[in-house]
């Protein structure tokens, strides 16, 4: 049995998915790392309802794992904020924390798993880095594809909602990203690469 509730688990992961809080955002390009987050909380009947840290989470064990869902409700430039405290709580090393969240550098609903690395101008990432004072977390982008010409903003291109194919094709993904988390919480994140990373 995959989902396993009120089971000790030695070894915690924290997940963690990025976005504004404000519901206006809801179904904005930016925010698909909140509707990856909310995906998995649905899966393992723990959605992120505590509220601390300047965000929600909650608890739940998967696979065996203890995992932690955070939810920052800092707005995404501040999602260190919050992430870097609830894993400092939890004792979590960066190693263990996976970070879901938006990439304008891939095409609608094509995914990038990455062990590490720079914030890529990711104003998200780039809070974590600062306050956890690694860049050795996992992440998972999502695309959300790139804004349609140079002169376009690109606050308004992250901040528009994505409609038609797009929308369908970066939902369409969503469900791969929990079978992600699993396999990378496994000890075998190349697998998740190979499997999911879209070339």
């Amino acid at each position: 049995m995959f989902f396993r509730k009120n089971t000790d688990s030695g070894e915690a992961w924290l997940i963690a998915g990025l976005g504004n809080p404000e519901p206006k955002y809801d179904g904005t390009r930016h925010n698909v790392g909140f509707a990856a987050l909310d995906l998995l909380g649905e899966k393992w009947n723990a959605a992120p309802n505590k509220g601390k840290w300047q965000g929600l989470y909650s608890q739940t064990v998967v696979d065996g794992k203890k995992v932690i869902l955070v939810k920052p409700l800092t707005y995404m430039n501040l999602s260190g904020d919050c992430i870097a405290p609830a894993a400092a709580f939890f004792k979590i090393p960066p190693q263990r924390v996976i970070v879901l969240c938006d990439d304008i550098d891939q095409k609608p609903g094509r995914l990038r798993i990455r062990p590490s690395g720079s914030a890529g101008g990711h104003n998200g990432l780039k809070s974590i880095i600062a306050r956890l004072g690694s860049q050795e977390f996992v992440r998972i982008r999502i695309g959300v594809g790139q804004k349609p010409h140079p002169d376009y903003d690109l606050a308004d291109w992250v901040l528009g909602k994505p409609a038609g194919e797009d929308k369908t094709a970066i939902e369409g993904r969503l469900p791969d990203i929990e079978q992600a988390c699993r396999l990378i919480m496994a000890g075998d994140l190349p697998a998740a690469q190979n499997r999911f990373n879209t070339k």
